[in-house]
């Protein structure tokens, strides 16, 4: 299996998104325009035998803050270190422009990606608070230094 990532199109994007269960949000595309409109972003998606896996959608905070806001992987190609990848391609392009942190929101729904992050040198710095536990968002960071 040959897993490549590479800057990926809107349209790649939503494509892939919507082969992903867990992302039912109706207006993606237009926060996705909006979000990259106005900042500094990121858009690759990853394919295995150039087959579409799975996308990353970035952009910047602040001009030491690179934030992670949307990557999910085709349930079929899981568990293969696609994310991995895509993390670890999203690092090596935050820390070559300057950036010096990362930072990322998941929801406690989201256990797999929690492990993932924390295994990955993420640390827990907030939380919002939703009106079930279990939609609270967790918000996460990781030096890049």
């Amino acid at each position: 299996m040959k897993i490549r990532i590479k800057p990926a199109s809107l349209e790649e994007v939503l494509s892939i998104n919507s082969q992903i269960p867990e992302f039912d949000e109706p207006n993606t595309s237009l926060e996705l325009k909006h979000r990259c409109k106005e900042n500094k972003c990121l858009m690759i998606a990853a394919f295995v035998d150039e087959k579409p896996a799975g996308y990353l959608v970035g952009y910047e905070l602040d001009h030491k803050t690179f934030y992670c806001w949307m990557t999910g992987v085709i349930p079929e190609f899981r568990k293969n270190g696609i994310l991995s990848k895509m993390m670890e391609h999203q690092s090596r392009w935050a820390k070559k422009n300057g950036y010096t942190k990362l930072r990322i929101k998941t929801r406690n729904t989201r256990r797999e990606m929690m492990h993932y992050l924390i295994n990955h040198g993420f640390n827990f710095t907030d939380v919002e608070k939703m009106n079930k536990v279990e939609y609270n968002r967790i918000l996460l960071e990781k030096s890049l230094k």
